[in-house]
């Protein structure tokens, strides 16, 4: 049986992120998963990284935050991860932000000082899915910004801590889009949820 984390970053209630994470909750949850579901906004989950947490693990442990080390030990077994956010400023959320900072640390997502000079990813998570809501129109999103999702996740982050195959969606506009559109997308991102488990 997978176990796979979902985690959303999205603070008001009611929002099509928050449409999207109940649908992929319940998708995973119907094919029989194990789901370590998290709305960071609404536990609560603090962002800020404080400076007993930098450096090693060991380290980081001695800041005694429950929520910290229940993250830090799920995402060390996960064998799949789904991130759900809109597109700020061209950056996720700082909640989410904040949590790959706090919860990413050396000695739980990846070690440094291997022989070759690079990082080791440390996670058995092969597969991501990060599923973004935008109202940038995408030739604007590829043309003038390049895109910086796309790098933070598929190039910067995920395979950092040992993920291999990101995949990633954007439903846009979302402001604008119709109740069609909507449930159209909400049937995609099943269908790309489904589509982890094999």
């Amino acid at each position: 049986m997978s176990t796979i984390g979902v985690y959303l970053a999205h603070p008001r209630p009611g929002s099509f992120n928050h449409a999207l994470y109940g649908a992929v909750v319940d998708e995973l949850r119907g094919r029989g998963c194990r789901v370590r579901a998290h709305d960071l906004y609404a536990e609560g989950f603090a962002p800020l990284l404080a400076a007993e947490e930098t450096g090693t693990v060991t380290a980081a442990e001695r800041s005694g935050d429950p929520v910290l080390a229940l993250h830090r030990a799920e995402v060390a077994a996960l064998d799949a991860l789904v991130l759900i956010h809109p597109n700020w400023w061209g950056m996720p959320p700082a909640v989410l932000t904040g949590w790959v900072q706090r919860v990413l640390v050396p000695g739980v997502a990846y070690k440094l000082g291997t022989a070759d000079g690079e990082p080791a990813g440390l996670l058995r998570v092969g597969r991501a899915l990060v599923l973004n809501t935008s109202d940038t129109p995408e030739a604007r999103e590829r043309e003038e910004f390049g895109d910086p999702l796309e790098r933070i996740w598929a190039a910067c982050v995920l395979p950092y801590v040992g993920v291999a195959e990101v995949r990633r969606t954007v439903f846009r506009t979302v402001t604008d889009s119709s109740d069609a559109e909507r449930a159209g997308w909400l049937r995609q991102a099943r269908e790309q949820a489904a589509a982890l488990l094999s």
